[in-house]
């Protein structure tokens, strides 16, 4: 995908006009998202077009989380939500479908009924210890 082509892009420039537009400054973009688990989520997407966290300058990163609290803070006091989900999706695998880096903000309540992040995977012995030193062998 190229900037010509990206939906987000095209919100970002005012091509596409996006009546649930939230934030900007030099680095970042909020809007709200068009196809929300609860009323209030919102994406926060950097300016430039880079695919994934992978892409996106570190500087960028910092900015971009600066802003995620920011709008975290205002959907939680506007929705009155008992908590917020901040969640990635990078790539294909992990389900990604719009391939402009963007950090969900989810406005979640007691019993709404989106479940995230279950599972039953627990490390045998010693394997929490061997996948550490795999992770920090990359940093």
């Amino acid at each position: 995908m190229t900037k010509n082509d990206c939906v987000f892009c095209k919100i970002i420039s005012g091509e596409i006009r996006s009546e649930g537009k939230l934030y900007e400054d030099d680095c970042s973009f909020s809007f709200l998202s068009t196809g929300p688990n609860n009323f209030g989520h919102a994406l926060v997407v950097p300016k430039g077009h880079y695919e994934n966290i992978y892409e996106i300058p570190d500087d960028c990163v910092g900015e971009m989380m600066k802003t995620v609290k920011k709008v975290a803070l205002a959907i939680k006091a506007a929705t009155q939500a008992d908590g917020i989900n901040i969640g990635m999706n990078n790539e294909k695998a992990a389900g990604q479908a719009v391939f402009h880096a963007h950090i969900h903000i989810i406005p979640r309540y007691f019993n709404d009924g989106f479940t995230a992040w279950e599972s039953d995977k627990k490390y045998k012995d010693g394997e929490m210890k061997d996948w550490a030193e795999k992770i920090i062998s990359h940093i």
